[in-house]
């Protein structure tokens, strides 16, 4: 005891490699090849000098060094999300807070009490508010909007799908005799008895003639909503994260945070690439993307690693394609029996833009959700591979929720990776099991068939709206994530979905570390505590290795170090 604090007291004037910080008597999960487990940590700069046992590592202190006991504490490196879309989502309630909602009253009461505010005749838009999560499991029918807000066009639109009430139908020109002009896929629902629109657009948001309403943000606003997001990030052990569908704007506002020195976290990106359009144009964008300094140059704290497009629609909608049919539903409003959802891209035109990408060194990833999309995305890799191996470039398979164990064995030989959401195995199997069956989510979100055939798989949440990582649309929170990964248990959902796809708690803290980081393409300096990478580090208030499985959600972050530096502490009081 006298002699450790000594150790702390007096400085070691003859080591050769002081450092800067020093994080001791905790548990240091390096997440290396084995796994490995130290006491203390040193760091020096920006980088990590070293890992070992407490007096190992107290011996590299100098007057200057800042020590820090974290008291037992679980030190993991930083926290990484692979897909979030955070300029969008910090500006959701930008001009008015948007209350939880469970239930169709819940949207009629929120739809009703903006028609008291919004002037008659203005847009009353709701967005992502999935109606797998929504306890009827149905959209609003149209005749319900039209009684909440009689005055008021009204959007409710989840995704590329949506319900628009009469007004806004008519403001729109969407009518019987409506159909997509612009080479893209939808169509908009009609009632099989009546023939008359049900309100329902199948892949068809984009013709809805919205004009937003209310605070119009500067871009000062953007930024500062931002900032605030980011720390939120922080604020539960993100340390980096990746846009997947970054456009030209959000770009623009990440640079300068950059050039301000105001980001608290890393940002990857997968800029945006349309699907619909003259192939000429598309690969012209592809081309520019290759020749952003962004991607040619390497900077530790922005960066564009690829390009990210839309190849089916998804499974919260009823538009994700699928290699069987979806069935009748009363759910989704399914009345064909053929129906397999939504592919907007033909092979030969998918072919042509992952080559392009992939020819240009960058990493293709594409919303695919149906396994009829993951197939279809695997195949367009397999051709491309037999010239240019899209291995190089990380290719990815953006949510790959529905997979099977072809398509694994695919994803294997060929060095693609996927970027999955546990969020919706915990919000949405309940809608899942009830439409498809037992069965047929058998390979829904299979980490540890991924985990063992090889394939890279890394953790995201799909951050779409609102700050605050439980209340957020898509939650954040990578805790209760992990605790989704490792025991397939789901809100409103007896029993586990398919137990023999949960990982193990080592499996699933690589999933957020060193995992996103070969997404990424940055395992080199980034996922892991090993001497030489950048520090960044989460000091977490619980094990959650040995901590109960049920309480994994609870953990909160200690402490939160970008780059050697402090960003974020919680009030251990």
């Amino acid at each position: 005891m006298v002699s450790s604090l000594i150790a702390l007291l007096i400085p070691n004037r003859g080591s050769a490699q002081e450092a800067d910080l020093i994080l001791h008597h905790g548990k240091i999960a390096v997440v290396d090849a084995g796994f490995s487990i130290h006491q203390a940590i040193a760091i020096k700069g920006e980088r990590i000098l070293k890992v070992g046992s407490n007096e190992e590592i107290l011996a590299m202190k100098s007057l200057r060094t800042e020590i820090v006991d974290v008291g037992g504490r679980l030190v993991l490196p930083g926290l990484i999300d692979s897909h979030v879309h955070p300029a969008d989502a910090a500006m959701t309630e930008f001009d008015h807070t948007i209350p939880e909602m469970e239930s169709i009253l819940d949207v009629l009461a929120y739809i009703k009490e903006r028609a008291t505010i919004v002037p008659p005749g203005e847009w009353i838009e709701l967005r992502q508010v999935f109606i797998t999560r929504l306890r009827e499991q149905r959209y609003p029918t149209r005749a319900e909007l039209d009684a909440a807000a009689p005055k008021h066009p009204v959007l409710f639109a989840t995704g590329p799908d949506a319900s628009v009430n009469s007004l806004g139908l008519q403001l729109s020109g969407i009518d019987k005799d409506f159909k997509p002009g612009d080479g893209g896929s939808g169509f908009a629902e009609k009632d099989p008895v009546t023939g008359e629109l049900t309100g329902i657009l199948r892949n068809c948001t984009r013709f809805v003639k919205v004009k937003p309403t209310g605070r119009r943000a500067t871009d000062e606003d953007r930024l500062r909503r931002l900032e605030e997001l980011f720390k939120d990030y922080n604020s539960v052990g993100f340390t980096s994260i990746c846009d997947r569908d970054a456009s030209v704007v959000g770009l623009e506002l990440y640079r300068k945070l950059r050039t301000a020195k105001h980001l608290t976290l890393r940002v990857s990106a997968s800029q945006s690439i349309p699907s619909i359009g003259a192939m000429g144009d598309i690969i012209a964008q592809i081309k520019r993307v290759a020749e952003d300094p962004l991607f040619k140059e390497h900077d530790p704290w922005l960066r564009i690693i690829g390009t990210k497009t839309y190849l089916d629609g998804g499974m919260l909608t009823g538009s994700a394609y699928m290699r069987e049919p979806w069935g009748v539903s009363k759910i989704y409003g399914i009345s064909d029996p053929a129906y397999r959802g939504v592919l907007f891209i033909q092979k030969e035109r998918l072919v042509t833009m992952v080559r392009a990408a992939t020819e240009a060194g960058l990493q293709f990833t594409a919303h695919s959700v149906g396994d009829g999309a993951v197939h279809a995305l695997l195949d367009a890799y397999e051709e491309v591979s037999r010239s240019t191996p899209v291995r190089k470039t990380r290719a990815c398979i953006t949510h790959s929720n529905f997979m099977s164990r072809e398509a694994i064995e695919q994803a294997a030989r060929l060095g693609v990776s996927v970027d999955i959401q546990p969020a919706w195995l915990y919000l949405d199997s309940r809608t899942l099991m009830a439409q498809f069956g037992d069965e047929r989510l058998r390979y829904f979100q299979p980490l540890r068939s991924l985990f063992s055939a090889g394939v890279v798989a890394g953790g995201g949440s799909d951050h779409m709206q609102k700050i605050g990582s439980l209340r957020a649309v898509n939650p954040y929170n990578p805790f209760l994530a992990i605790q989704t990964a490792v025991t397939r248990r789901a809100r409103w959902h007896e029993g586990t979905v398919h137990p023999e796809e949960a990982i193990s708690r080592e499996q699933a803290i690589r999933f957020y570390t060193i995992n996103n980081a070969y997404l990424l393409i940055r395992e080199h300096e980034l996922g892991s505590l090993e001497p030489g990478k950048l520090a960044d580090l989460a000091v977490l208030d619980q094990d959650l290795m040995t901590c109960p499985v049920e309480k994994i959600v609870e953990t909160h972050c200690w402490r939160t170090y970008v780059n050697g530096r402090l960003v974020f502490q919680r009030d251990s009081r």
